[in-house]
């Protein structure tokens, strides 16, 4: 019979030792090899286990397994990828060398990528790293937020899974950007990407009680009146429009403050008069009886427009 050899990969995020039952199982029973020693290889020395280092040489390991029922190739952190492709191809020549098996000892977590997200973003930010980013501050880089929203925005509105993903990416990137800059505030107000994710956590988990509490819910729009109860519970206001984004497009900032108004049962007359700020005022708030999205409308038809301005630009000299 050849000799199994165990390809152990585990994931470089999850705590070095946390591994499967079948990993422990075969780390125990059989000799382990490493290209280098690793967190995971210190894990499992602790334990009793021994690691033995040896270069990343198919023949090598296949000599210092000689006569082993079995044998475990315990993986770097990166899965030492080249390797299991030399020594795959050199069983592939020669099969009855021994046999190559992968197990998987960990597995990322959903979101582990996250964690690499924000491990590079500090070297980036850290002494040594990007001068540009270093230099940044909230202030400076708020404009980039903004215009990420809005490439996010067109990529979703445009249809475009692969362009979303990537803009998403941008936007994700100012916010892990801005909670690593918050890192260096003084003492009093300083806070980091744990804050943001936590708060987020603890907000989400509140608001939705038919979720995370078993409250029991009828619709969509119980859902929906639950939420707002919920917010109004959290926050103290002055006025119902405490908390909308002043800095939000003209268009859409009118119908939300419509809207609020609306929603507390308000009746304030719309400017009189037939000044442009007033009429564009009133236009939006007609388009809202009608269901419409006065921002919506008007970006279509700008886009519209846009195209006609292309179509005209190849337009020759008339004659």
């Amino acid at each position: 019979m050849s000799t199994r050899i165990i390809l152990l990969v585990t994931s470089p995020r999850l705590p070095a030792g946390l591994l499967t039952a079948e990993a422990w199982d075969a780390v125990r029973a059989y000799p382990v090899f490493a290209a280098a020693d690793s967190d995971q290889a210190a894990a499992l020395r602790v334990t009793g286990v021994p690691v033995t280092v040896l270069p990343t040489d198919a023949q090598g390991l296949l000599d210092a397994i000689a006569g082993q029922p079995a044998a475990v190739w315990l993986a770097g952190p990166h899965g030492d990828q080249d390797f299991a492709r030399q020594l795959g191809l050199r069983l592939a020549r020669e099969p009855g060398l021994a046999e190559l098996e992968l197990m998987y000892g960990s597995w990322d977590p959903p979101g582990a990528r996250l964690l690499d997200a924000v491990a590079v973003m500090d070297r980036l930010v850290s002494p040594g790293g990007d001068p540009w980013k270093r230099a940044q501050t909230h202030q400076t880089l708020a404009p980039y937020l903004l215009e990420e929203a809005y490439e996010a925005y067109d990529a979703i509105v445009g249809d475009d899974p692969d362009a979303a993903r990537e803009e998403l990416g941008d936007v994700l990137l100012q916010v892990v950007l801005h909670a690593r800059l918050a890192e260096e505030r003084d003492e009093s107000d300083r806070w980091s990407i744990d804050d943001v994710a936590g708060g987020l956590v603890e907000k989400m988990i509140r608001r939705n009680p038919h979720v995370f509490a078993g409250e029991r819910i009828e619709d969509i729009e119980e859902i929906t009146a639950n939420w707002e109860r919920i917010k109004r519970e959290e926050k103290t206001r002055d006025s119902v429009l405490d908390g909308i984004a002043m800095s939000q497009p003209a268009l859409a900032l009118a119908a939300k403050i419509l809207h609020r108004a609306e929603r507390a049962g308000l009746e304030v007359p719309l400017p009189a008069g037939e000044d442009l700020g007033g009429l564009l005022l009133r236009v939006v708030a007609e388009a809202r009886a009608a269901g419409l999205d006065a921002e919506a409308e008007l970006r279509a038809a700008t886009l519209t427009f846009a195209e006609a301005v292309r179509a005209a630009e190849n337009v020759g000299p008339s004659e």
